[in-house]
């Protein structure tokens, strides 16, 4: 019989199983927005879809808010469609099919009805996944783990804005059908201004168009444009603030972009929030916080107003864009406008690679000055 002479060292190895990036292309590790803080009431709760999950996301009577995946996994009835009830002290979710009962705040089942004194199951043994949550300043934010069994600290510290009011002083969201990629590249365009926000009261056509160079730097898990005077063109700025007005424009992994417009005394901050739904459905909250400018905040009902046009002119693109991906899926990115997009991706590559080798994340995005004509 002849000698097996198989070469093992020409064998391929498995592939590793990638981490921190699904299959439809979203980032995991990650904290994504889920709620806002009016909207959780205590003894209650709601459903979202978060990543392709559903997500039961709740108060109990003592004001803590918790995050629960909205699946009994008895009969895979919504617990959401539940309600909250007390379980030997502890705050639980109780579902509405065969009663049984899950902690809100570690996603054990503390109850099964049926049970009689000989069963020996044991209730505890039976679990939900359990998400970790961020409360600040009336926002609520979800840690989204690769691991659904996962139970520990977050690879990454939840986000932080620095000193913001208690509350924002007003909110606008929008469901783009749009996958999160190609909402977030929309969003952070450059170029689009002059075309798709060209309202007399923000960027007439009469503006006229002008060579725009801004400074880049890389920031944490993302990159900013630095600190900066306004545009000539953006005069609403100027006229709240004053001339020592300033700007700084943030873009953060997974899916968060904030803009600060500030003086010495005054300050006003938006940030945008996209949160994967659907694999062509993308969840986009503003988020905005006036503070030390009663001037701006008497005219919050305006500003916002003004928000949500901007937001619906851009979700048209997104549905007009879907015209043409049904025929075509490559898209033509130039430099320097669509450098932006491109270190999008980057970012998304190095997180995912970071994850799977249980290494550091290194941001690939060096400083830079940007040109374009808008």
């Amino acid at each position: 019989m002849p000698a097996d002479t198989t070469d093992i060292s020409s064998t391929p190895s498995p592939a590793k199983k990638k981490v921190g990036i699904t299959e439809e292309g979203w980032l995991t590790d990650c904290w994504y927005f889920a709620a806002t803080s009016k909207e959780l009431l205590a003894g209650k709760h709601i459903n979202r879809e978060i990543l392709g999950q559903p997500v039961l996301l709740g108060r109990s009577g003592d004001g803590r808010a918790f995050a629960l995946r909205d699946i009994c996994p008895h009969r895979l009835v919504p617990l959401s469609s539940g309600k909250q009830i007390d379980t030997d002290g502890s705050a639980t979710i109780e579902c509405p099919y065969h009663g049984w009962r899950f902690g809100t705040s570690d996603g054990e089942c503390k109850h099964m009805p049926s049970l009689t004194p000989d069963d020996t199951m044991e209730p505890t043994r039976v679990k939900v996944r359990k998400y970790p949550l961020h409360e600040a300043n009336g926002v609520v934010y979800i840690y989204v783990s690769h691991n659904p069994r996962f139970d520990g600290e977050p690879v990454i510290a939840p986000p932080e804005f620095g000193k913001l009011p208690y509350a924002p002083s007003f909110i606008i969201e929008e469901d783009f059908n749009a996958h999160m990629d190609d909402a977030v590249v929309g969003l952070m365009d450059p170029a689009h201004v002059p075309f798709v926000h060209n309202q007399w009261w923000w960027r007439p056509p009469s503006s006229g168009f002008k060579i725009k160079q801004k400074p880049f730097e890389p920031r944490t898990r993302g990159w900013a444009i630095a600190r900066h005077k306004p545009s000539g063109n953006s005069k609403l700025y100027s006229m709240v603030f004053g001339n020592e007005v300033t700007t700084e424009i943030v873009f953060q992994l997974p899916g968060m972009r904030w803009e600060v417009v500030e003086n010495e005394t005054a300050r006003f901050f938006t940030l945008t929030c996209l949160t994967p739904q659907q694999e062509k459905l993308t969840k986009v909250t503003q988020i905005t916080w006036i503070e030390n400018a009663p001037l701006l905040k008497l005219a919050s009902p305006i500003v916002k107003r003004m928000g949500r046009t901007f937001l619906l002119q851009d979700k048209e693109m997104v549905n007009l864009q879907n015209r043409g991906m049904k025929y075509q899926k490559a898209m033509l990115w130039i430099d320097d406008i669509d450098i932006q997009a491109k270190w999008y991706q980057q970012l998304k590559r190095e997180w995912a690679t970071a994850r799977t080798e249980s290494r550091e994340f290194s941001n690939p995005i060096e400083p830079k000055t940007l040109s374009w004509r808008s």
